[in-house]
């Protein structure tokens, strides 16, 4: 029953939120001794409010991509098999309320209960994705895409925020816009990857009646779009790499390798996807990318220090 309610959640997805987070505050503030707000217990709020409440999201995305998902994905989904509608609806609504009490919670010790508008908003934002807003042609992909960034700059507006003075606003600044930057790359790689599926999930999409990328302008041309979008965040990589890290030789070889050179694999195998085989591999390796991309926030100490 564990393993189940693990894959209800989506835990892999989850430990990417939790590492995500961990090397933010870790890797990235600490390593700077930059000021912060968050002790150790207020950061594990923040990062038990996230996963809650992206636990929360997947568990209503899986209640409501039933009939999608006994044709993309037979056997996969737990709702209906592990779980019955009823005790899933009442994972939901606990974990949702997990989320947003704890974010209450933190709001006001650090001194902005405004912000705990910024949980309920997210948890709204995930069930309004689940039931409607994934059928509206590209939107559903960007705001799923946004919250996915947003899981980033959430660790900046709790500990990064409170803790400005006019004293320490320039350094406070450059470390956000770091965290920015890396929020930018997420929502871009989740962009592509988000078509990518729509791609990969065609047929159940269609039988559904979604109104996808892929069904309304035909595989071809979405392939087409997945290709300029992927752009982006590969022009944004070397354009970081020439103005900030170009001196670092090991900064280099790192994002070549690892993030420059899959994103063109990428790029040269998009125009040739066809079968559900070659969108799935495609969607790993976006997932790989990100991952990679994450991880490079623990070396920043070694690169820019």
């Amino acid at each position: 029953m564990l393993l189940a309610f693990l894959k209800l959640i989506r835990f892999p997805n989850l430990l990417m939120i939790l590492l995500t987070q961990v090397l933010i505050k870790y890797g990235l503030f600490d390593s700077f001794g930059i000021s912060i707000t968050l002790n150790g217990l207020g950061f594990s709020l923040l990062v038990v409010a996230t996963i809650c409440i992206a636990a929360a999201g997947n568990i209503i995305n899986d209640i409501y991509d039933l009939e999608t998902d006994r044709i993309n994905k037979p056997n996969k989904n737990q709702v209906g098999s592990k779980f019955s509608i009823g005790s899933a609806n009442t994972l939901y609504i606990i974990l949702s309320i997990i989320g947003v009490g704890f974010g209450f919670y933190l709001s006001n010790i650090i001194g902005k209960p405004g912000f705990s508008a910024i949980f309920i908003i997210i948890s709204a934002l995930l069930y309004l994705y689940a039931t409607y807003l994934k059928h509206i042609m590209i939107v559903g992909n960007l705001v799923i895409s946004l919250l996915v960034a947003f899981s980033i700059i959430i660790v900046g507006l709790y500990d990064l925020l409170p803790a400005i003075t006019a004293e320490n606003q320039q350094t406070q600044s450059t470390i956000f816009s770091i965290v920015l930057d890396y929020a930018l790359f997420a929502f871009l790689l989740n962009w592509l990857r988000e078509m990518v599926k729509d791609q990969e999930d065609i047929n159940g999409d269609y039988n559904a009646g979604r109104n996808t990328l892929p069904i309304e302008i035909g595989a071809k041309r979405t392939n087409l779009v997945i290709f300029l979008v992927g752009i982006l965040p590969l022009t944004a990589v070397i354009y970081y790499l020439y103005n900030y890290l170009f001196e670092n030789i090991w900064a280099v070889l790192y994002a070549l390798l690892l993030i420059v050179a899959p994103l063109l694999y990428f790029l040269i195998n998009i125009w040739t996807a066809e079968t559900k085989k070659d969108y799935t591999k495609l969607s790993f390796l976006l997932k790989i990318i990100m991952l990679l991309g994450i991880v490079s926030l623990g070396l920043y100490k070694f690169i820019l220090l």
